[in-house]
């Protein structure tokens, strides 16, 4: 059994009402707009409604993660942004056709942060895609960071599968080559994972 994935940092969520703030909202957006248009997908969405419903929790966490700051009792943001996300898919499945789905509505933004937790199906299937799209962001990253051959040497056997005896043979270096590589680009994936999370709220 996995435990619980990181929180996302407390500096970079306290940095979150400041809607000027564009390097702090780039992250938290590259990071969980892949998440919840899976979740969108998941619940039967066509593309342009994902894209809707991307615009509509992003919207409601900006008019609401003040408030939500200020709550004793406010959890992990990744739980609440799932909350939202899924409440959000809800409303909008019952009233497509019939209203738009972003009113720009500070009630129904404070409505959408203030629903139950969601269900443990759901939030662990979040989570898992949560760990994907965390290495998928960390790994675009480090690789503009490495050599291409280091970078392919830590792709190679840890990605595909292949052995560290073919890569090297594929790549025309030594074995000691892809071993230095694929290490040196481990390390640096857990320090920009590192860099975008902690192991809890503080």
């Amino acid at each position: 059994m996995h435990s619980s994935p990181p929180e996302t940092r407390a500096s970079l969520i306290l940095r979150l009402p400041d809607a000027a703030d564009v390097a702090a909202w780039d992250e938290v957006v590259a990071i969980y707009t892949p998440l919840i248009r899976r979740l969108a997908f998941a619940q039967g969405m066509q593309p342009a409604d994902a894209d809707d419903l991307v615009q509509e929790v992003f919207s409601a966490i900006a008019r609401s993660v003040s408030q939500w700051l200020d709550r004793t009792d406010r959890g992990g943001f990744r739980a609440w942004l799932l909350t939202i996300a899924r409440n959000a898919a809800v409303n909008y499945l019952t009233r497509r056709g019939t209203r738009t789905l972003a009113t720009g509505d500070e009630d129904a933004a404070a409505m959408l942060a203030e629903v139950p937790a969601p269900a443990s199906e759901v939030s662990s299937q979040f989570d898992q895609e949560y760990r994907r799209e965390v290495f998928r962001w960390a790994a675009a990253q480090v690789k503009c960071q490495v050599a291409e051959t280091t970078w392919s040497a830590f792709w190679m056997t840890q990605v595909e599968g292949i052995s560290v005896a073919e890569a090297a043979r594929r790549l025309e270096v030594s074995v000691g080559t892809i071993y230095v590589g694929r290490s040196r680009v481990m390390s640096r994936l857990k320090e920009v994972v590192k860099q975008h999370e902690v192991t809890q709220w503080c």
